[in-house]
């Protein structure tokens, strides 16, 4: 063993190679080591946030792949019989005015705006033709009643001759039979000039009821032509008027014949006029689910214009309280009104509801969603059954003060 190591000293010296310190090779094995350590560490801990980074963005990621939407809840109308219903207000009575008479417009007597009473003469129709054709029938009948009287007296006579025999029953039955055409005929001439009198009359266009001519289509000179022709006036009577309104489902029952209701129109603000409940439909539109209500109102001012719209609050009805969701909410589809309602899970189901009045910016849902259920806000179309959200709440609209 010592022959081995002198050996290997001697082999060494005889390369250059110095002889190394005994436990420095030791010591250098340990600086490696913790080298290595040091190296590990360093890479497991910059390796542990990277991969948490990862996890991070993947788990961002897939959050971002699901859209978010603004969700509400359906809110009670508590006071449904408050609510303000739109209206259209149109005359108590009203008529188009055509000519029975066909000629040339002679004078017309009343305008646009004009105030009526009932028998008013209007206007004056010139009817040249008609007059000659009365005249020639009036001829005609003059002509007949001669005859009548002529063969009157004759039929007498012979009805006196028959008796002693001086003249035949033949001649007799001829005499009776003429004075009997001539008298048919007399009739049907006194027919005709009546005919032609009351169409003469009808020159004279009068109003039918009282009122305010709220439309004039002629002017003098005009040719007019009777049955099928234009209108020449249209009178409305608008000392009262009539209100209709069309009534939901729920709120229906609560509207009774008598009630009061209050009227506003928008160019007056600040002013209500009272109406009174008249008569209903007596049927639920199926299109709409509503009841058409009918009330009167009166216009002895003629503050309010016939024709004009409305809102009408029924303030003696008693309903029930009913849900409304913002218009935005509803998508109008073939299958009908749908909303799209996020699940607790975060899917969407469609569901298909029945409107009831429209109010502008809310509208009233009688089935379909519940109180508690989240309705989505501008639902975009491609939402389908079972499509993941984040669902969020719309921030709430400032109260005004």
């Amino acid at each position: 063993m010592m022959s081995e190591k002198h050996e290997r000293e001697d082999s060494d010296q005889a390369l250059g190679v110095r002889p190394r310190a005994p436990g420095k090779s030791g010591k250098f094995g340990r600086v490696v080591a913790l080298m290595f350590t040091l190296i590990a560490i360093a890479v497991v801990v910059g390796f542990i946030p990277r991969r948490e980074q990862q996890g991070l963005l993947q788990t961002e990621t897939a959050n971002l792949a699901i859209p978010t939407v603004l969700v509400v809840s359906p809110k009670p109308d508590l006071n449904p019989a408050k609510s303000l219903l739109p209206a259209e207000i149109k005359p108590m009575a009203e008529a188009s005015i055509y000519a029975r008479a066909s000629g040339f417009l002679k004078q017309r007597y009343v305008d646009i705006g004009s105030v009526v009473q009932e028998g008013q003469l209007l206007a004056e129709i010139d009817t040249p033709e008609l007059s000659q054709e009365l005249e020639r029938t009036r001829g005609l009948l003059a002509q007949a009643e001669v005859g009548r009287v002529l063969t009157m007296a004759t039929a007498a006579r012979y009805a006196i001759l028959i008796k002693s025999g001086s003249v035949s029953i033949q001649e007799n039955s001829e005499k009776q039979a003429d004075f009997n055409l001539k008298v048919a005929a007399a009739e049907a001439a006194k027919s005709e000039v009546r005919k032609l009198e009351k169409l003469q009359s009808f020159t004279l266009v009068t109003a039918p009821f009282s009122g305010v001519i709220t439309a004039r289509n002629v002017d003098a000179g005009d040719l007019i032509v009777a049955a099928g022709g234009k209108e020449i006036f249209h009178l409305a009577q608008t000392q009262k008027l009539r209100v209709f309104v069309q009534a939901s489902q729920a709120m229906a029952r609560g509207i009774e014949i008598g009630q009061i209701a209050e009227v506003t129109l928008p160019e007056l603000p600040g002013r209500v006029f009272a109406a009174k409940v008249i008569r209903n439909a007596g049927m639920i539109a199926a299109d709409s689910r509503t009841l058409l209500i009918e009330l009167e109102m009166d216009n002895e001012k003629g503050e309010v214009i016939a024709g004009s719209y409305a809102q009408v609050r029924f303030v003696e009805a008693r309903t029930s309280p009913t849900l409304t969701l913002p218009a935005n909410t509803v998508l109008f589809r073939a299958e009908g009104p749908q909303v799209c309602v996020v699940q607790p899970d975060g899917a969407v189901a469609l569901r298909t509801v029945k409107l009831g009045r429209d109010f502008g910016q809310k509208i009233e849902v009688l089935t379909g969603v519940a109180a508690q259920d989240r309705v989505v806000v501008n639902p975009p179309e491609s939402l389908t059954n079972g499509a993941k959200v984040n669902a969020v709440a719309a921030p709430q609209p400032e109260k005004k003060q």
